[in-house]
């Protein structure tokens, strides 16, 4: 049996801070200085990406044996727990959205379930259904108006209760539409297929989705730059289509966040490959074990107990707070979790999903 790969629980507890500080700078405000704006940004929609291709790596790790050995006992008990799970992250997700609109988990649930269809694919057909996804959405995007129920200055969703807004957020226009984001599902599941112990492919990896990562940018911001000519309001219209923001999900965003998820996780595989037994390593390690926990708890005891304390101030706070109490959190976050390792094997709602869907 091959050992566990510590990189991908570090890339995990990477994500979900990341996520934190995208998510508070949102819910509690972000006004102050640009260039401190600037560098938070860059953390907008990559995180989220990371976190669902991380997702698709543990699906495959989790039916790679099943399939290599054509186990069809064992793959249909990993069919069940997956299906069993999708549908507990859809329902935990959509338990708390009256207070977190922006929630990922019940998108989760439709990603597993369609990734489920292609568990048994070969690696060409998972990249061809993930490309096929992508450019999927500007189709959709020329089919119906993206931004038909968003009040973007609030960003409320007007009719997200009734049945016809419920599907179309789901599927083509909420934070995080199965239209196109099943796709970086898709691409962490072919990802997790491949020989993760293997340094040979987990360098060039690194280097080749950092290289595209980096071409992608600055190719984005440079037709943004040369076609604007300088007009505020058309780099504006430019940059929601040739940007590489989350919100529309256009194919520039998504192979962006597929290079970046696939950059940061090789670097955490080999990097904590190097020093395995160091303190930094061993702590994020803990901490990516327990994500689903803290993803639940950012929103709950976190963004809670802001709101709690003056509801009127919510979206006032300064860019400066927003990041400072996102990183105190996190460092909460990393304390709590190498307390509770050495007692527990999973996280406390970790523990619930595995007691309700093994």
């Amino acid at each position: 049996m091959k050992k566990r790969i510590i990189g991908i629980d570090v890339a995990r507890a990477l994500a979900i801070i990341g996520m934190i500080i995208v998510n508070f700078k949102v819910v509690f405000g972000q006004s102050g200085p640009n260039w401190l704006r600037s560098i938070v940004g860059i953390f907008d929609g990559k995180a989220a990406a990371t976190f669902v291709v991380l997702a698709g790596v543990g699906l495959a790790l989790m039916t790679n044996s099943a399939i290599l050995n054509n186990d069809q006992a064992k793959l249909k008990i990993a069919r069940n727990r997956i299906a069993k799970r999708a549908v507990f992250l859809f329902v935990v997700g959509i338990s708390y959205i009256t207070i977190w609109p922006a929630d990922i988990l019940h998108f989760y649930g439709i990603y597993m379930a369609v990734t489920m269809l292609l568990l048994t694919s070969k690696g060409k057909t998972l990249i061809a259904s993930a490309i096929a996804i992508i450019l999927a959405f500007p189709i959709l995007m020329i089919l119906w108006n993206y931004e038909t129920g968003w009040d973007f200055k609030t960003l409320t969703y007007q009719d997200f209760w009734t049945f016809n807004g419920f599907l179309r957020n789901l599927f083509s226009n909420g934070f995080h539409p199965v239209i196109p984001w099943t796709a970086f599902m898709l691409f962490g599941y072919w990802f997790g297929k491949q020989d993760l112990h293997n340094d040979k492919f987990i360098k060039k990896t690194f280097w080749v989705s950092t290289l595209i990562f980096l071409s992608i940018q600055a190719l984005s911001y440079v037709s943004i730059v040369v076609l604007s000519a300088g007009n505020q309001d058309t780099a504006k219209e430019l940059a929601e289509i040739i940007g590489t923001n989350p919100m529309p999900p256009l194919p520039i965003y998504m192979f962006n966040g597929i290079a970046i998820a696939f950059s940061i996780i090789s670097a955490c595989i080999l990097i904590a490959k190097r020093y395995e037994n160091n303190i930094i390593i061993t702590a994020l390690n803990k901490t990516g074990q327990l994500a689903l926990t803290f993803y639940v708890a950012h929103v709950i005891i976190g963004m809670g107990l802001i709101d709690a304390i003056d509801p009127s101030k919510m979206g006032q706070y300064s860019v400066q707070f927003s990041v400072a109490y996102a990183l105190g959190f996190s460092v909460l976050c990393i304390l709590f979790a190498v307390v509770w390792r050495k007692y527990k094997q999973s996280g406390p709602l970790e523990w619930i999903m595995r007691k309700l869907t093994n």
